[in-house]
This record gives C-alpha cells, structure tokens and sequence, in this order.
C-alpha cells in the first residue's frame, strides 16, 4: 500500500499529517509513504527528519483574499505544479492522497483527483482555509476537526472526527512532568505557550504577571517564549528567575510532559493546540493570534469558550492587568477550573487520528 501525504507551511498543517501516517502505519505496516511539500516550510526540515520520503512542490506561498499582482504570479506557479504533481502521482501510484492543508496540497490533491486517485482532506480549523474550500468540491471525503467546520463543506462527504493529536500526549504522566521540570504537587501549574515561534503579546503581558507570582508562591509558572522572544524576557525577569515557582524556556520539545502536569494553560487558539488541551481536559486562558487567515484562531476559541472549557481575551485587550485578573479569578476558585477541565474533556477527541486513518483505509 502507497499512500502519498500533504501538508506544509505551519506545524499546525505538518504535525497532524504526522500523527496519520503513524496511525495508519499501526492499522497497516506494510504502508508506504511518500510527503508532499515545499522547499521553504518548515516540512522541508521535520519530514525528513521523522525518516519519511519528502518531495517539494515549487511554490512561494498562497493566494491573498483579494486580487493582487502576486496572485497572478501565483496562479501560474500553481497550474505549472499541477503537472509536477500529476508527474508525482503517476511515479508513486498511491492508492490515496491525503492533504492536511497549507497551500502545498492544492496541486497534489487536484491532481490526484484529476487521476481518479481516492483523496481525502482534513481541516483542522472553525473556519474552512481557502485550499481547502476549493479542494472540497474534488477530493472523495473530509475530515474536520470542529463541528463548526460541517458548514463549510459538502455534507454527504463530511465526517466530523476531532484532530489527530500525537499519542505521545495522551501518553504523558503527571509524575514525569513533575519530575522533569522539578515543580511540586501542591501548588497549581500554569503552562504558558504562544506557539512554536512564541507570541510577544503573550510574553509582554506575562511579564508582570510573573513578577507577582514570584512573590506570591501560589502557583508554579512554565512559559515557553519562542526561540527569538527568549532573551529578551530572560533580561526583563532576571530578578525573579530563582523564583522556585517560575521557569521560563525558549522551546518545549517535550510538551505533551508539560500538559501532563499542567492544571491550566494560556494559548494562543491553533486548532492542533487545543485539540490536545481538550484531549488531556485542561482549562485555558486563550489569546486567539488576530493576523490568523479569516481570523479563524478566534473562531477556534469561541467554541471552547461556548462549551465552558476557557476563557478568551483577545489580543488587543491583553494586559498584565486583565491577564492577571483572569488568572487570580480562576485560580482562586478551584470548583470553577475543576468545571471547566471537565468540559474540556467533554470537548476531546482522543482517538481523531484512528478514526481518519479508518476512513483513508477505506479509500484504498
């Protein structure tokens, strides 16, 4: 069995299609995988790393939401990756394609369809990305991970699943947290990620939050700042990084360990992100990115906000005031965070991946 994936430009789009070929390598290890990218996303650098045949598509980036002398450009980019697709698909001969979005998989899955090759997308996100919305009218079935998703597609070949998150979360122990990054069990943990680049805003605003527990001590703090926001935020709390209560890190390569022990966590609103929040039933204070296309990171929060399972400020009105406020309010009423962990296990979807693999499966 040959299967060829897609996926690029953010982890958001790479880590699921990740998490899919492990789980159909379980349902099926004779499996062959072929992965579908750019030169220039962060695909070109994780796939081959994770030991997984990777091609690139020579393409520059999306389509814009308005008509613009760089969508032209990127018109003709995209018919000539059509035939490099097609000339992909007929070497491989996969018996499916499956795209988890980004820009990359508009020529690949179009030609696959073209070829009557069984295809398949998953839209992780509230609110439909332009490729896929377009893919939608070719491909065989869609995955989506929200039900606000359903909407946007056509529902005869719409399934709602959830997200496909790493087993590696799930599989994470609270004791292995504690352990790791040497934090006790008697004070509450607060897990601060404004995602893999880090999130300025978030990492202002923590600034004196910080500086408060600090002095406090009634609760632990672990925030991961992003690799370029490290040494700045580093310099403003250097009076309180001995603080046995905080622990600030440029990069979490281990962060299903920290959700493990974390009893709440402020995010940004990536669909990935809080599809494993949901899956370990963790309460949130979510900070949604405002430049997310069709802001949909907003429309993310919205529907755990709806469910009870967080609590939302939007970008422009995040202060250290307004975050502290929040934070002091839940942590100060232990019923209410215990209320909102259940409803975001009620929210999870463990077992997303299985159930997208099942549905690949019965393409072939």
């Amino acid at each position: 069995m040959k299967i060829i994936v897609s996926g690029g430009g953010t982890g958001g789009h790479i880590y699921p299609a990740l998490t899919l070929i492990d789980a159909i390598k379980s349902k099926r290890p004779d499996a062959e995988f072929l992965y579908v990218g750019t030169r220039t996303g962060l695909e070109s650098d994780i796939v081959p790393k994770a030991g997984i045949n990777f091609v690139a598509l020579n393409l520059t980036g999306g389509f814009e939401r308005r008509l613009t002398v760089a969508n032209i450009s990127r018109a003709a980019e995209a018919i000539r990756s059509i035939k490099r697709a097609a000339d992909i698909v007929r070497d491989f001969k996969p018996n499916a394609v499956v795209g988890t979005g980004g820009y990359v998989c508009g020529p690949i899955l179009l030609a696959a369809s073209l070829l009557k090759v069984p295809t398949l997308i998953q839209e992780q996100n509230a609110v439909a990305g332009v490729t896929n919305k377009i893919l939608s009218k070719f491909v065989d079935r869609i995955a989506v991970g929200t039900r606000d998703a359903l909407k946007n597609f056509p529902p005869d070949k719409t399934t709602y699943t959830g997200n496909p998150i790493r087993a590696a979360v799930l599989a994470a122990a609270k004791a292995d947290g504690l352990r790791e990054f040497n934090f006790t069990d008697d004070l509450p943990i607060v897990l601060i990620s404004g995602g893999s680049r880090g999130a300025r805003s978030i990492n202002e605003a923590m600034i004196g939050v910080l500086k408060s527990a600090a002095k406090k001590n009634s609760a632990q703090f672990l925030h991961v700042t992003g690799k370029s926001e490290f040494d700045s935020v580093r310099e403003k709390l250097s009076d309180v990084l001995d603080a046995p209560n905080i622990r600030v890190v440029p990069y979490l390569y281990n962060m299903p360990t920290a959700m493990a022990m974390a009893d709440l966590a402020i995010f940004r609103a990536g669909a990935t992100g809080l599809a494993e929040l949901t899956a370990r039933g963790i309460p949130s204070i979510l900070v949604p990115y405002p430049f997310a296309a069709e802001n949909h990171q907003e429309f993310n929060a919205r529907s755990l906000v709806e469910a009870g399972a967080a609590r939302m400020i939007l970008n422009r009105n995040l202060t250290t005031e307004k975050l502290s406020a929040t934070l002091d309010e839940l942590l100060n009423s232990p019923d209410e965070l215990q209320r909102m962990a259940r409803a975001s296990l009620s929210l999870g979807k463990p077992h997303a991946a299985d159930e997208i693999a099942d549905i690949i499966l019965s393409l072939t």
